[in-house]
């Protein structure tokens, strides 16, 4: 489990095929001091997709093996050297809670529309199919593991807009957005619980 609060950023060093679907290593741009010492076999969100270290970090770079079914939802098959990522040690029962729960389980990926910067810069995103009814305005939902409000949502449910406030700029990779670009998303996971309830009992309900 995850906040949505990014740590720390990292550099894509490998991203190469493997017996179980692809090897990532990611090298961290500060000294591991900086962070909570991780150790094998715990959870890392990158970019939101809650990954496990597979070996003790060598230096600062961290090791994880990535499923076909993590390649199928995100973005990560398509990361290349020298991509900066979003780094996030998974949360204890003393952390605080700054942004929302967020699961690492990514729902999908999203497509940047539109990217505003009048006023403030604010990012129109297509997003994956199935999460339409879990959008909910001013509600929680990550986008490449950093916790945003949904400042608008179509009503159809073709996009929703997020607010980049300077600190989220400053911290993180998302001000670099350019449209066409594509983003992990995961949507609120009460959110979603409410939306699966709520269909199964719109299933239930005769004609």
């Amino acid at each position: 489990m995850f906040t949505g609060i990014i740590e720390h950023l990292g550099l894509v060093a490998e991203n190469s095929p493997s017996e179980t679907g692809r090897r990532l290593v990611v090298r961290t741009e500060l000294d591991p001091g900086a962070m909570r010492p991780p150790r094998a076999g715990d959870s890392v969100s990158v970019n939101g997709c809650c990954l496990t270290l597979v070996l003790d970090p060598a230096d600062t770079r961290f090791t994880f093996d990535v499923i076909p079914e993590t390649l199928a939802k995100t973005t990560l098959g398509c990361w290349t050297p020298g991509r900066r990522v979003h780094l996030e040690l998974a949360a204890t029962a003393g952390t605080p809670l700054g942004g929302h729960l967020v699961q690492g389980h990514v729902d999908g990926v999203g497509r940047v529309l539109s990217v505003r910067t009048d006023g403030e810069r604010r990012l129109r995103i297509a997003p994956p199919a199935g999460v339409q009814d879990s959008l909910i305005p001013k509600g929680s939902i990550a986008v490449d593991g950093v916790s945003l409000t949904l400042a608008a949502v179509d009503d159809a449910g073709a996009w929703f807009e997020v607010a980049l406030i300077p600190t989220t700029l400053d911290r993180t990779t998302l001000g670099a957005l350019g449209v066409g670009d594509a983003v992990n998303i995961e949507a609120d996971m009460i959110a979603k619980a409410v939306a699966a309830v709520a269909r199964r009992m719109r299933s239930r309900t005769p004609g």
